[in-house]
């Protein structure tokens, strides 16, 4: 399956941050690498020496160290990622709206009168133009209707099944394979020290979790992502189940990823890592604890190898991974660690030769 190449014209995170929408929105019916400084088999071998790579090493030997007077118990060594932008590409669009545009025709067979009603009409049309203006209200009633509305099973399976197909426009590659390579390397090195490692997604919770085990390395009870609301019955041989409904339980973006950690991790994390504006309040929240904190933001400033967008430091502005010139400030101000892509990375993709 080829994914739809396009970017809509609508509101960054914050559509994402509503995969599982209220019911009032149903409807009725590439700069060229550095050359590497660590062998292949080193801790953090993608990262070029530098101060960000300094201060993953820094931050690991001082929590880690028993004599250390910044010594943080393994019970402690919470490390919380944000997803999109920070850990896989999120450019031209979320993947997970992809995913939905994608399943629309499955929904029209379900549904055909579907196919006569706005927005389905101009989604089942295959027209990028016409896809690329529609609002934000338009996007979020296909989001709803695609996420909602099937047993928690069905819709799981088929996440599985539309991600061994569905490829990227831009590498024509699966979507599980445009991992940041860098990213996969701070996990397994702070796991390797004893930390617990969670994503912290405004995107599907349920979604994240069909895949974060097997790409990643976090099993699902360690994602922490958009809850939506589900209802338990019976199928008509008893067999209890569970619903997937049009109820909101947790926007977790922005001030809701503090809220979410709080509600489903109960400890402040000691590191966390985002790339956007609606990290922000995450890593604030990780800086304002006690002890050895450490906070890192990715930006985007290699459109070579992968993309370029800001509006900071005078890099394109973008719908999707925001990060402003007030996101810069505070991390400067902060001493918050901004990851440079360009510059920080030898390579961005395990595929990379």
């Amino acid at each position: 399956m080829k994914s739809r190449d396009m970017s809509l014209g609508i509101d960054r995170r914050a559509l994402v941050s509503n995969l599982v929408l209220l019911p009032a929105l149903i409807t009725p019916l590439l700069s060229s690498p550095v050359q590497a400084q660590t062998t292949p088999n080193a801790p953090l071998a993608s990262w070029n020496d530098g101060p960000a790579k300094q201060a993953l090493f820094d931050f690991v030997r001082t929590t880690t160290d028993q004599g250390s007077s910044k010594f943080v118990p393994p019970d402690e060594r919470i490390a919380t990622f944000d997803q999109d932008g920070t850990l896989w590409v999120e450019h031209p669009i979320y993947t997970q709206i992809v995913y939905c545009l994608d399943r629309v025709s499955a929904l029209a067979t379900l549904k055909p009168e579907l196919k006569k009603i706005e927005p389905f009409k101009t989604v089942l049309s295959g027209n990028p133009e016409a896809m690329a203006k529609l609002s934000m209200h338009e996007v979020a009633t296909i989001l709803a209707a695609t996420l909602t509305g099937m047993p928690v099973d069905d819709f799981e399976a088929d996440v599985e099944k539309w991600l061994v197909t569905a490829t990227h426009p831009r590498w024509k590659r699966l979507y599980t394979d445009l991992t940041y390579q860098p990213m996969q390397e701070v996990l397994k090195y702070l796991r390797d020290n004893g930390f617990k490692t969670y994503i912290v997604t405004g995107g599907g919770q349920d979604f994240v979790r069909v895949y974060s085990r097997r790409v990643y390395g976090i099993p699902p009870e360690q994602v922490v992502g958009t809850m939506g609301g589900t209802k338990f019955g019976y199928d008509k041989d008893g067999k209890p189940f569970l619903t997937k409904e049009p109820r909101l339980l947790l926007n977790d973006d922005n001030a809701g990823k503090p809220e979410g950690i709080h509600l489903m991790i109960g400890r402040r994390p000691r590191a966390s890592f985002g790339n956007s504006i609606g990290d922000r309040e995450m890593l604030e929240y990780t800086a304002a604890g006690d002890g050895a904190r450490l906070m890192m933001l990715v930006l985007h400033d290699d459109a070579v190898r992968e993309y370029a967008y800001g509006p900071a430091r005078g890099l394109p502005n973008s719908k999707f991974g925001t990060f402003t010139a007030a996101l810069d400030d505070e991390a400067k101000k902060d001493g918050w660690i901004v990851i440079s892509m360009k510059n920080d990375w030898t390579r961005i993709f395990a595929f990379e030769t």
